[in-house]
């Protein structure tokens, strides 16, 4: 009897976790930093709101895992630590450059600035987008620019680490594609901060070992449920759902998928990626060479 009690209790547990998890998560994260708007460090509460939900899946990694398997090592995660740590200095950097420059937050007098900030962010969220959609549906088409997409797409498992894992080209390309769709929006700089803090919800959550149902929420917003079939390694499967945020333009051009109610088989690429993180940044610049079976440790 205790021990049917205790089979049902991880059960319900389960399912309030499934149905659950990604609204809390983005809501309650959303409430820290509007706690930082409040008081004037919103800087700060927003490192801390991410903290917040990092330290949510890795607890839930081991507790409620999508693929049980995907725990298991496989010898990337100095790679993929590697990748996040250039790639948000980069980034970073840039962003510093653009302020500096007053190309950022110089859009105090524009008139969508002096609307409710939740109308900002819907529009900041939508007309940025363009920009993302496009960066990430030409990484998957052009394939000079998918050799340096193709470092994100060759794991194979999805863990909230590997959420920055992408080599530093695309992801400026993905900067500079989005960032002048953001500006002539006209929206604030309090709600372009927003618009950025949502992006790294998103981000994190739709690469997590985490079994979530999104429900009405996967017509909206980019969700796990979407994302791991964009990772599919069979490409006429992975070439969709293109969305960073959300899955507006997807629908419009008839690249969204949602399968209900199925798992994801495999993900992973079809071509060879190097096991190392400097050879995986060097991938791009010698593609030809690694494919034609050069002798480097590869992915298995």
């Amino acid at each position: 009897m205790n021990a049917k009690r205790a089979v049902g209790v991880q059960s319900l547990y389960r399912q309030i976790v499934r149905r659950t998890a990604w609204p809390l998560l983005v809501v309650t994260s959303s409430l820290i930093l509007v706690v930082g708007f409040i008081g004037g460090r919103e800087v700060l509460y927003f490192n801390l709101s991410y903290a917040w939900i990092v330290a949510w899946l890795f607890l839930l990694e081991f507790g409620a895992p999508y693929r049980p398997s995907w725990r298991k090592s496989d010898g990337q995660l100095g790679a993929d630590l590697g990748h996040t740590v250039l790639n948000k200095g980069l980034v970073q950097l840039l962003i510093v450059q653009l302020i500096a420059l007053g190309i950022v937050g110089a859009n105090s007098d524009s008139p969508v600035a002096t609307l409710p900030m939740p109308m900002q962010v819907i529009i900041g969220l939508v007309v940025s987008e363009i920009g993302l959609y496009g960066a990430h549906r030409l990484a998957h088409e052009w394939p000079l620019l998918w050799r340096c997409h193709a470092v994100h797409h060759s794991v194979k498992k999805l863990w909230l680490v590997n959420t920055g894992r992408f080599h530093f080209i695309d992801s400026l390309a993905s900067v500079a594609a989005s960032v002048p769709f953001l500006l002539l929006s006209g929206i604030s700089m309090d709600a372009i901060v927003w618009v950025s803090a949502i992006t790294a919800y998103i981000g994190i959550l739709t690469h997590c070992n985490v079994d979530m149902e999104c429900g009405w929420l996967n017509y909206i917003f980019n969700t796990p449920n979407l994302h791991r079939w964009h990772h599919s390694n069979e490409r006429d499967i992975g070439n969709s759902n293109y969305g960073e945020n959300l899955m507006l333009w997807d629908m419009l051009f008839g690249t969204y998928l949602y399968k209900k109610h199925c798992d994801i088989t495999d993900i992973g690429i079809a071509e060879i990626m190097p096991a190392r993180f400097i050879d995986q940044l060097a991938v791009p610049f010698r593609w030809r060479k690694v494919q034609s079976g050069a002798k480097l440790d590869v992915l298995n």
